[in-house]
């Protein structure tokens, strides 16, 4: 199963220029079995995606991407998002106890929303945005030695606002995910593998730790 876990739906991500349903088009014409809208400190596409997905049977899951004082992190399973601007450790907390799951965005891009290195920090690390579409490729490959490093789940995203860049990168995941929860688990297990589209179809980077512990 392949998801593009990052993505800016233009109702409620004022930089972004794509509606749910040009994503959901651009992203079957690709090939991919679902997408995660995380708009920025918002989930309030929630009802519209779920309604949407029930209608196209394409798996849509809403998180939200959050700006902490550290930088950037995208949240699944926080009903609740936070009224203002924390840190990132109490994101993470808030996170685990409502049971769902942070991961680092693009965590070496150069626009003052990354966390960098602080990431060794944290007291606790879920995933790491390994390559994302928005992002230079000497920056994913940081992200992704750094994924490697720290033995945390390594994801693909486009981090898309723009049609051309949907599906650029995704996020390898066992079939059994077919829904937030399962998203979680999957994350946490670190059964995920980033993937990039090229020459018409998804190329799965198989070098990392969970390569092991999946079946292709």
């Amino acid at each position: 199963m392949l998801i593009d876990t990052h993505l800016h739906e233009k109702k409620f991500s004022e930089d972004s220029f794509i509606s749910l349903e040009e994503i959901i088009g651009k992203s079957g014409k690709l090939g991919l079995d679902g997408i995660c809208i995380t708009d920025h400190e918002s989930s309030a596409i929630r009802a519209e995606a779920a309604a949407l997905s029930q209608k196209t049977g394409f798996l849509i899951i809403t998180g939200a991407e959050v700006l902490t004082l550290e930088g950037d992190m995208t949240v699944f399973g926080l009903d609740r998002l936070p009224e203002k601007m924390i840190h990132a450790r109490e994101l993470i907390r808030m996170t685990e106890a409502a049971g769902g799951v942070a991961i680092c965005s693009h965590p070496y891009r150069q626009n003052n929303r990354s966390m960098g290195d602080f990431i060794r920090d944290l007291p606790l690390v879920w995933g790491i945005e390994a390559f994302n579409g928005s992002t230079p490729k000497h920056h994913n490959l940081q992200a992704f030695d750094l994924s490697l490093d720290l033995n945390v789940a390594a994801m693909g995203a486009s981090d898309a606002h723009v049609l051309e860049q949907v599906g650029k990168f995704a996020t390898w995941m066992p079939n059994w995910v077919k829904d937030e929860t399962s998203f979680i688990q999957a994350v946490k297990q670190g059964l995920t593998l980033p993937a990039a589209y090229k020459n018409g179809s998804y190329e799965i980077f198989r070098n990392s730790p969970y390569a092991r512990a999946v079946s292709f």
